[in-house]
């Protein structure tokens, strides 16, 4: 079982060094891809939260005023990630961020290694293009009319699936019973006649049983963009009707 988590940090400004401290902490782990446990932190930053950094993620601090600290929440957020890997957007910002509010409470602080920047995955897969986050969900069709301001959990459930795509996309298996082409239908493709009477049961179309779980709509969404990018790539895909 591989188990990420995928993770976004709002802040009251862009440097820890210059004071700055952490609003709201988004978590979301995704197991073997599939979207799993999540958790939101709302922190009261114990400094004024700029209105610079209020128009970006829309946090006031009024909101935060009675929010509880890092430092009542720091052994809930160490429990909750594991040690299993983060996958952040623009990594080296986050990570500066949690070091920091990490080491103020004695707590274990975070190895370079344990991050994966998406960031970093989008530059060298799509070098030369933009690799905001808003720029990638344009590229992967990934809908986020929702992103108002910048928020944690919401940037993180979007990170999510930016991952994803840049993994691969959705994975799927299929199993095929392949069978060796009889004597019959070799004749057939090489334009021979065949005798229908005969052969009806050669030429009958292979019955697969039928579904017994429903398709959901994320299944169903993520396996139609998964055949865009294969007609993209490929021209044209066997599964597209």
């Amino acid at each position: 079982m591989e188990r990420v988590v995928i993770l976004d940090t709002e802040t009251t400004g862009i440097s820890p060094g210059d004071g700055h401290r952490i609003v709201e902490i988004g978590c979301i782990e995704l197991v073997n891809y599939r979207k799993g446990d999540q958790r939101q932190w709302y922190l009261n930053p114990d400094r004024d939260i700029p209105r610079e950094a209020t128009k970006v993620h829309g946090i006031t601090n009024e909101q935060v005023a009675s929010a509880p600290r890092f430092a009542d929440i720091g052994k809930e957020f160490i429990e909750f990630i594991k040690g299993d890997k983060l996958v952040i957007h623009n990594a080296s910002f986050d990570m500066g961020f949690l070091n920091m509010e990490l080491a103020r409470e004695g707590l274990p602080t975070l190895p370079a290694s344990q991050a994966i920047d998406t960031l970093s995955m989008a530059r060298k897969k799509f070098p030369g293009s933009p690799a905001s986050l808003d720029a990638l969900c344009r590229r992967f069709k990934i809908d986020n009319s929702n992103r108002t301001f910048h928020g944690a959990l919401l940037d993180s459930e979007l990170l999510a699936e930016v991952y994803i795509e840049l993994m691969g996309g959705s994975q799927f298996n299929l199993d095929f019973d392949l069978e060796p082409a009889s004597e019959t239908m070799a004749g057939a493709n090489d334009n021979k006649s065949v005798d229908a009477t005969s052969d009806a049961k050669t030429l009958q179309p292979l019955e697969f049983p039928k579904r017994e779980w429903p398709i959901s709509s994320d299944d169903e969404r993520s396996h139609l963009e998964f055949l865009e990018i294969l007609t993209q790539k490929s021209g044209k895909s066997m599964w597209s009707s």
